[in-house]
């Protein structure tokens, strides 16, 4: 071996070295992490504050406390009992359910409206749960250290990599330790949640239903977009990796069964018991959004995008998009009303004071205006003053011929911004769940005729009752609503 590669050779090693060379909780072989326990949860700690800040935590103490209690059942009966392990619901409309390093665990308030049992709940906890014990997290964490290691001792040892090749080279490597769980760790969170269940009396079973009805969710979003003419939204990515009719998942939970009790619980009437009113879809707190209309009690304002446009609401921003994806209508926080609204739209766009800012109103509303490029994009910013508060209502477009096309359109939106009024908080308010007892006859059809879920109403009960495609109730089934 010619000793010039030795020694880079001997270089990297030494770097990679200082990492841990730690015993899987799991699997008892070793693991390359760079990150001791306690660090995992210092991480997990830090992150788990930003979570709450992003998304909120759902207010219906009950109901968190129900889902702490049954996953800290499940972590008990899990490969690291000695975590301090944290249970959250999440106020999202989102499908998901998520793990930080440490055992910070989340599950969103969209994804309980999709289950049917006490099982299924802990079958999607217990997952999370066997992505913490088997510190896939972590892993993943090392794999993206030793890759930025990697690359730097690359480039200083071979100086010949330091061009948009070596760049390329080094990304594709690092993209490919990133790129999430991937198939054989989804498929060890599985084994370990059906574990998990197994061990604390539940059906192992339910992690099979909960795959089935996430994916039947898929499926049905896959119809409603085709028939609406847009793209299907992105799957969640809990069970994301999960092919239909998975054999090796099958098999996995199989292989649970020799921790089972007798009890094998499912609890379908308790679980619905607790989603008895809790918020479908968007949540008062970060505003409501009907027929393309967003409304916020809380904030006192109303603003309307154009029909047919794509609405998404987050807790940072409300904003459509055009259905070919190319215009864009935001509405977001600009801070406090404090001086003039030129002086707010300077500071949060850095404009210089010789910027073209001109004063304007919306909805009889003091406002400024600049025309601008962002990230090489068309872009009208408004600032307009509310009460004490300020707000930005962008417009912008992928060209300049797009922009002059949807600007009727998207300065209509603009000028909607309003203050709430009596008649919009009445529509304001949230959808719920509630529980029925279907009586002799009843169908789904029946039931969408009255729903407020609209042209799809038929379907989306059918998918949030585990009944998709074909179903119908059975006379004395619970069945869930929206009202």
């Amino acid at each position: 071996m010619p000793i010039t590669l030795l020694v880079r050779l001997s270089a990297l090693s030494c770097v990679l070295l200082l990492a841990n060379c730690a015993v899987n909780p799991v699997s008892g072989n070793p693991n390359f992490v760079t990150m001791s326990e306690s660090q995992e949860v210092s991480v997990g700690r830090s992150e788990d504050q930003k979570v709450r800040e992003q998304y909120g935590i759902y207010d219906d103490p009950a109901l968190q406390r129900y889902v702490s209690d049954i996953g800290q059942r499940l972590a008990k009966s899990s490969h690291r009992p000695g975590l301090q392990y944290q249970f959250a619901v999440v106020d999202s409309p989102e499908i998901n359910a998520f793990a930080l390093p440490g055992g910070y665990i989340y599950i969103t308030r969209g994804i309980l409206a999709y289950l049917n049992s006490e099982a299924e709940l802990a079958a999607v906890l217990g997952h999370e749960i066997g992505h913490v014990t088997a510190r896939h997290s972590v892993q993943q964490l090392s794999a993206a250290t030793a890759a930025n290691v990697g690359a730097s001792v690359l480039q200083i040892l071979v100086p010949q990599v330091r061009n948009s090749a070596g760049d390329l080279l080094i990304n594709t490597l690092g993209g490919a330790l990133l790129s999430g769980y991937g198939r054989e760790h989804e498929l060890e969170a599985d084994r370990l949640g059906a574990e998990y269940l197994a061990r604390t009396g539940y059906d192992p079973q339910a992690m099979i239903k909960v795959v089935g009805v996430l994916k039947n969710q898929e499926l049905f979003d896959n119809e409603v977009a085709k028939a609406e003419g847009r793209q299907p939204r992105s799957y969640h990515g809990l069970f994301a990796s999960h092919p239909d009719n998975d054999t090796r998942l099958q098999e996995v939970v199989r292989e649970a069964v020799k921790f089972s009790s007798p009890e094998n619980r499912i609890n379908r009437e308790e679980f619905l018991k607790r989603m008895e009113r809790v918020v479908f879809a968007d949540s008062p707190e970060q505003g409501i959004v009907r027929n393309n209309t967003f409304y916020h009690v809380g904030l006192g304002l109303t603003i309307g995008f154009p029909g047919g446009w794509k609405v998404t609401n987050s807790p940072q921003n409300v904003s459509a998009n055009s259905p070919e994806r190319n215009a864009l209508v935001d509405l977001r926080s600009a801070g406090t009303a404090e001086g003039a609204p030129a002086d707010v739209l300077r500071k949060i766009l850095k404009l210089g004071n010789g910027s073209s800012v001109t004063p304007t109103s919306v909805g009889g509303l003091k406002a400024a205006v600049t025309d601008l490029t962002l990230s090489g994009k068309p872009t009208r910013v408004t600032v307009v003053f509310l009460g004490k508060s300020a707000y930005a209502i962008s417009l912008q477009a992928n060209t300049d011929a797009v922009f002059r096309q949807n600007l009727p359109l998207m300065e209509t939106a603009k000028q909607s911004f309003h203050a709430i009024n009596d008649k919009e908080r009445e529509l304001a308010k949230p959808l719920r769940i509630r529980v029925i007892t279907a009586r002799a006859g009843l169908t789904f059809a029946e039931l969408a005729k009255t729903s407020p879920l609209g042209r799809f109403a038929e379907g989306h009960l059918r998918v949030i009752n585990g009944l998709y495609p074909k179903g119908e109730p059975v006379t004395g089934q619970a069945l869930k609503i929206v009202e």
